[in-house]
């Protein structure tokens, strides 16, 4: 649908703007091409959803990538579909499982959703965004509509995904009725008639045969976007099973603390993937760190950003405050010894010199230059000139090294 008049002026003003960072800023793969839908939706609004199966209780960071681009595409304008796949979750999809999923009840589908809509409220605008549910078409479906949907596609194509060649390399059991959830997934597709399905990239598999079935029943183009998958707080896909989530219901503190574990070299993706952070800043952000600057203060940047977005700017402040007193300070050994500084204003070779006075300046300054000497100003503050000049009242602990800490006495 083209809108038209002042109404469409207003859309393709908006869109304009926003359009290429939509299709490129969290987005893993666009098939099959994104000039394609590029230049659909130059033209009009396009019809897009996201399916979810409400088979857990509790939302993660992992889970907003790609409820937020889902956000973004009602915000720019779309017509947006919240799928709620009550009737394909009662198949359960396989996708990373070497085994078979249990059923759930329809009691506890229900008990799921109305826990998932309460916390994906923190992302999603549901007054912009149209709730359906795939029971309604699938529930109906007959014996034939069932057989003419299994003429669309091949065993061999529904067994091509990596699961169920590792299930067959195990000689596990691959059951009916998963071989033909994708098909009833892509079935959405065309009930819908959509443009564009929104997923995960475990998804894929899933959205190209909607993108197949579109076709052969609608004899129309259907894009899917995919989103990336983020690793937890140990490096690992992040995941409940592991413990290495972040929930989006996570108090200010443990969303803060956790988000402080995360690998400096994760520090950029959860800027692009999890905040509205300019992406000009967060480029900023990856030189400085290329160029040798203390990855800290951007990870701290990153855990402030996201507790506000979740709770507010006072509740991040108070957060980072307590992850300084009470995670950061605790970090320095109780049987580390204390040196008093010659003096108040001291080069901070000169500091480290006189925790380790068997130590040459030349090392020390090396170790400086290369970051590995910390400041606790209750922050850890990386040092990286062995002429800065440290006022020592603001300090309390040093860590020389990566093991070597000293308290430090103002007295």
């Amino acid at each position: 649908m083209i809108y038209k008049g002042q109404k469409n002026l207003r859309y393709n003003t908006f869109a304009m703007n926003k359009l290429p960072e939509l299709l490129t800023r969290g987005v893993e793969q666009i098939v099959p091409d994104a000039a394609g839908l590029f230049s659909l939706m130059e033209q009009k609004t396009i019809r897009v959803y996201l399916g979810i199966d409400p088979t857990g209780s509790v939302l993660t960071l992992g889970h907003s990538v790609v409820l937020r681009k889902l956000q973004q595409f009602a915000a720019a304008g779309h017509e947006v579909i919240l799928l709620i796949g009550n009737g394909t979750v009662r198949i359960g999809d396989p996708t990373g499982r070497d085994s078979t999923r249990p059923e759930l009840t329809d009691a506890g589908i229900e008990a799921n959703f109305k826990n998932w809509k309460e916390q994906a409220s923190a992302i999603l605008d549901f007054d912009k965004i149209s709730i359906r549910y795939n029971g309604d078409w699938l529930d109906k479906l007959t014996y034939q509509d069932i057989v003419k949907l299994l003429a669309k596609t091949t065993v061999q194509q529904l067994t091509e995904r990596d699961m169920f060649q590792e299930r067959i390399k195990k000689e596990l059991p691959i059951f009916g009725h998963e071989i033909i959830y994708p098909l009833l997934q892509g079935y959405d597709s065309v009930v819908m008639d959509v443009d564009l399905e929104l997923g995960g990239s475990d998804q894929l598999f899933n959205m190209l045969m909607g993108r197949q079935l579109q076709k052969s029943y609608h004899n129309r183009e259907k894009w899917v976007l995919t989103t990336p998958i983020i690793n937890g707080t140990d490096g690992r896909k992040m995941s409940k099973s592991y413990d290495n989530f972040v929930a989006l219901t996570e108090k200010p503190a443990e969303m803060y603390g956790k988000l402080m574990r995360i690998a400096d070299e994760q520090i950029i993706q959860y800027c692009t993937l999890l905040t509205d952070l300019p992406s000009a800043e967060i480029a900023k952000m990856q030189q400085a760190m290329q160029a040798g600057e203390n990855p800290m203060e951007f990870k701290q940047h990153l855990a402030k950003t996201i507790v506000s977005q979740y709770h507010s700017v006072a509740a991040a402040n108070k957060a980072a405050e307590h992850f300084a007193t009470s995670v950061q300070q605790k970090s320095v050994p109780e049987d580390a010894p204390t040196v008093v500084p010659s003096t108040r204003q001291i080069k901070a070779v000169t500091l480290a010199s006189e925790c380790l006075p068997d130590e040459s300046r030349g090392n020390l300054r090396r170790l400086i230059v290369q970051g590995g000497v910390a400041l606790y100003t209750p922050d850890e503050t990386r040092v990286s000139d062995p002429e800065q000049i440290i006022d020592i009242t603001t300090v309390s602990a040093i860590r020389i090294g990566k093991r070597a800490y000293f308290r430090i006495n103002h007295d």
